[in-house]
């Protein structure tokens, strides 16, 4: 299904970016990641509009084309009480803007059938203290996912993925880690690559716009206080 199709992943070089590289590559895919850290293919910044701009230009001399673009980088967590304003413009760069100038730029190459794919979090909706940075910038390309798939119809479908708590180490967690989430077990990365796989294959041609949630129900699990064993301790 995905043999030579040329894919496009951001912070592909660890943790979820990784797995979802190791997937299409397995299905037969070309992958081209950029990361701040050692990978094969581009190392760089994508808070920088002139790296952005030099690494879809290296993808399109590569290959011509794009079929696939995954905008995976996560962005800077930090908290009101810490964030600099220059820190958290930098989050909002790496988490928003960079995958809206990479839309851009590859809007002339993307092939016919081609899929847009944004990792956002379940923190869009819901949010811990001092989170502000990574949680501004996480709904910030859930609603830019919705905006470019009115923009692009019939063009290019354009999804996001708001992962919940994914442990990256692939650690089974037993107790109450686990069995606070209803699906009884913490996530790990090919949770998230396997809904990556299937939102660009032609099985989900008729999904466009869609934030999908995959966080073992924990976003669904009403809470109050000495309801059900759950306490609050400020």
């Amino acid at each position: 299904m995905f043999q030579d199709k040329i894919v496009v992943i951001t912070g592909g070089a660890g943790g979820i970016g990784r797995c979802i590289r190791g997937e299409f590559e397995k299905a037969g895919a070309k992958v081209c990641v950029i990361d701040l850290a050692d990978n094969p293919y581009f190392v760089g910044d994508i808070g920088e509009e002139a790296t952005v701009r030099r690494f879809a230009e290296k993808v399109i001399a590569d290959h011509g084309h794009v079929d696939y673009l995954i905008n995976n980088a996560p962005p800077l967590f930090k908290g009101i009480d810490q964030c600099t304003y220059e820190e958290f413009n930098y989050a909002l760069r790496v988490g928003v803007s960079a995958a809206f100038l990479l839309t851009q730029l590859f809007l002339p190459h993307f092939a016919p059938g081609a899929s847009i794919v944004n990792i956002s979090s379940s923190r869009d909706r819901m949010s811990q203290p001092f989170s502000e940075s990574y949680t501004a910038a996480k709904g910030g390309i859930a609603a830019l996912t919705h905006a470019l798939a009115v923009s692009l119809s019939g063009k290019v479908r354009v999804n996001s993925i708001s992962p919940g708590w994914i442990d990256t180490g692939y650690t089974v967690y037993h107790g109450s880690d686990a069995l606070q989430q209803p699906a009884g077990r913490v996530g790990n990365p090919l949770d998230i690559a396997n809904m990556v796989l299937y939102l660009c294959s032609d099985k989900a041609g008729f999904i466009t716009g869609e934030n999908i949630c995959i966080d073992g129900g924990m976003t669904r699990q009403m809470i109050y206080h000495n309801d059900w064993g759950w306490t609050y301790q400020p």
